[in-house]
């Protein structure tokens, strides 16, 4: 599924339909803009609700995703970095084992309703411009 990021009202922004989410499934990824510059984010369904990050490793800042929108490991209970193997507790961002152990991935607020995601851009994350 390609970077979604579609005006909605009050600032929100549809991200994707409900059903686009599977419980500990693939994520949608999305572009947030931080400091004047995109930065990749995206949101996950886990124990049935939606969560919303950057899409950096709270190690280094590389992209989670070993595949475009594969955030879980192969169990779907955790988020893993593809690249340095951190696991991170997809409900609160935190990681729980690897490199950064007790720091958090950046969460973005994120809201299911009406059948819809929505992101809600708070300082310091903004809607790209264009």
């Amino acid at each position: 599924m390609p970077d979604a990021v579609v005006a909605g009202m009050s600032g929100q922004r549809r991200l994707c339909a409900t059903e686009d989410l599977a419980e500990g499934g693939a994520g949608v990824r999305f572009v947030v803009e931080m400091g004047g510059r995109p930065v990749g984010a995206f949101v996950v369904r886990f124990e049935g609700g939606v969560h919303g990050y950057l899409n950096q490793c709270a190690h280094v800042p590389m992209e989670l995703d070993w595949q475009e929108g594969q955030f879980f490991e192969s169990s779907g209970l955790y988020l893993m970095c593809a690249t340095h193997g951190a696991i991170y507790a997809p409900d609160s961002g935190l990681c729980l084992g690897g490199p950064c152990r007790g720091a958090s991935l950046a969460k973005l607020r994120v809201e299911e309703r009406d059948g819809n995601v929505y992101w809600f851009p708070e300082s310091p994350y903004e809607v790209p411009a264009g």
